[in-house]
């Protein structure tokens, strides 16, 4: 397929994670399915916290309006994710098409 369908796609797949981030506020403020159970069974305490947090929460502390600092910090997660995966692909197509060109095919595109 051509290169510019795979770009708008990327394209389409970003604008819709990014509008998603908006709705982030309406999220439940319940526990999810494995925090409920770790709740219930007694043994939420035994958890530990990650080894770091980006964007602990999502929330931004130099943002009074929490809503607000809920929503962008998830555009700032989703463009940190989508650069990261946009990495990896270039990084692995850059790699393919040196294989084929020590192979004796075409480079990459």
């Amino acid at each position: 397929m051509k290169l510019r369908y795979y770009v708008g796609l990327l394209v389409v797949g970003i604008g819709i994670a990014l509008l998603i981030t908006f709705f982030s506020p309406l999220a439940s403020s319940e526990p999810d399915g494995l925090e409920k159970v770790a709740e219930n069974e007694g043994f939420i305490m035994e958890a530990e916290d990650a080894p770091y947090e980006i964007i602990a929460d999502y929330v931004l502390p130099w943002v009074d309006n929490e809503d607000l600092g809920t929503i962008l910090g998830g555009i700032i997660g989703v463009l940190i994710v989508a650069a990261i995966a946009l990495t990896a692909a270039f990084v692995l197509w850059r790699l393919r098409g040196a294989q084929r060109s020590t192979a004796g095919g075409a480079g990459p595109g």
